[in-house]
Order: structure tokens, then C-alpha cells, then sequence
């Protein structure tokens, strides 16, 4: 079995053609073809989770194996940990993984950009991003090759963050700025990504009638990254509905 590097399941994983497999993948899920039940989510020390979650299509089956742990930042450590393994369905033959926290990032940032084509009223104009983190820099990437994105705004608890973030979109070309006042950065963002684990909403009660929000950073229920008022507001669209509240297994 061949272990694909973080840099090689980059590679195979380009943000326009994963949008569309992911496309493809919901309508075979929608006939059946494709299954992927809830996952498993186990609590682990130090407020940490393992989650296991396969899935196949009839010719091949996958298993991806993470741990998340919020605290990691602080450790200099990643929140995110993972690896998928891909077996032949028929045989159950090993033909090989993948780095499973590039795919976490990028399947993620890939389903936004879906959701974005698909959702946006306006998806050529500016984007703001709360959270300079992984999934901060991965949709960052996503919008600018699949949405041709210019203009970015970007928000973190961390100034550093935020720099090194606003550094290495310049140095894609982009125009990109850090701001602090996230409401006024929302009224001219017509995409805003909220990549966090923030318990309190990161976003102001109002925003542009005709933006779209890709809230991925909260999987715990005691996260919130958007405001009540705008979440009873917005018209919400969700991958599955199995994932919209993750629960701690029993």
C-alpha cells in the first residue's frame, strides 16, 4: 500500500476538480450508491475526540481516522490529526492512503466553494475570513482558484496569524488585508468563510442581504461561531443532515 505525503494528496486534490467529485459524490449518496453512515465520535483526554468514518461506493471503501483537540494550538501541536485508508470494496485490499488532515482541509474548503457556485448571489466579490488558521488558508486557496477571488479580508484572535495569512495571500497576488472590525469588513464581503472554534458568535447580527456564509470551524455543540439572529435569518443548506449535530457516542 502506498502512502501518499501531505504534498501528494495536495497534489491529486486540486480545489475546482474536487469541487466537482464532491458534486458527483452527493448525487450518488442521494441514489444510494454512495453510503457514508453517521460517524463515529469518541471522547478522548485533554477535551479531545476521535472520529472514525467510512464510506464506499460499491468499488471502493474508504475509512478516514482523525483526533481533534482544540488545545493543540497552545502545544505548537495541529487541532486536526488524521488518515485515510482506501481498500479495493471486493477484496478488501489495501490500495492506499492519503494525508488525512490535507484532505480534511481541502474537502472542506472544496464543498465551500461548491456551495458557493451553486449559493452566492455574488461570488466574484470580496471574501472575509474569521480564523487564520488551516481552514482559513485552504479556503482562501479554494476561492481564489475555483471563484477567481481578489479581494480578501482576514480576522483572527492572532494578529500573527492573521499576517502570516495576509502575507501568503500577497504572495498569490491577491489584494488582502487584516482587519479587526469584523462588521464593518462584513458589509463589503459578499463571502465569508468563519473557520474558528469560537463558543461566541465571530459574526454580527447583520450582515449584506446578499452574502453567503461557509460556517466550518464549529463541530462541537458548544461552539458558535454565527449569531442566533442571523442563523434564524439565513437560509441554512447542510452536506448531510447527520453531520449538523455532532454528538459525543455512548
Amino acid at each position: 500500500m502506498h502512502a501518499h505525503t501531505a504534498a501528494d494528496t495536495a497534489a491529486l486534490l486540486p480545489y475546482p476538480e474536487l469541487a466537482d467529485a464532491l458534486a458527483e459524490v452527493l448525487r450518488l449518496r442521494q441514489a444510494g450508491i454512495a453510503i457514508a453512515p453517521p460517524r463515529l465520535i469518541m471522547p478522548l483526554a485533554e477535551d479531545g475526540l476521535l472520529l472514525v468514518m467510512p464510506a464506499t461506493d460499491g468499488e471502493i471503501a474508504i475509512t478516514k481516522l482523525a483526533t481533534a483537540h482544540t488545545r493543540n494550538a497552545a502545544r505548537g501541536l495541529p487541532s486536526i490529526q488524521a488518515e485515510v485508508f482506501v481498500m479495493e470494496s471486493a477484496t478488501g485490499r489495501r490500495l492506499f492512503s492519503l494525508d488525512g488532515a490535507v484532505v480534511t482541509a481541502r474537502r472542506t474548503a472544496a464543498l465551500s466553494l461548491l456551495a458557493a457556485r451553486i449559493l452566492a448571489p455574488d461570488p466574484s466579490g470580496a471574501l472575509l475570513i474569521v480564523g487564520a488558521g488551516t481552514l482559513g488558508r485552504s479556503h482562501l486557496d479554494a476561492f481564489a482558484d475555483g471563484l477567481g477571488t481578489r479581494r480578501v479580508f482576514i480576522a483572527s484572535r492572532s494578529r500573527a496569524s492573521a499576517e502570516a495569512l495576509a502575507a501568503y495571500a500577497v504572495g498569490r497576488g491577491l489584494d488582502a488585508s487584516v482587519i479587526v472590525d469584523v462588521a464593518a469588513a462584513a458589509t463589503q464581503a459578499s463571502l465569508i468563510v468563519t473557520a474558528t472554534t469560537s463558543a461566541t458568535p465571530v459574526l454580527p447580527e447583520a450582515v449584506r442581504q446578499d452574502v453567503m456564509i461557509a460556517a466550518v470551524g464549529a463541530f462541537k455543540p458548544g461552539m458558535a461561531e454565527v449569531p442566533p439572529g442571523l442563523a434564524r435569518a439565513a437560509r441554512v443548506v447542510v452536506d448531510s443532515m447527520e453531520g449538523r449535530k455532532p454528538k459525543p457516542a455512548t
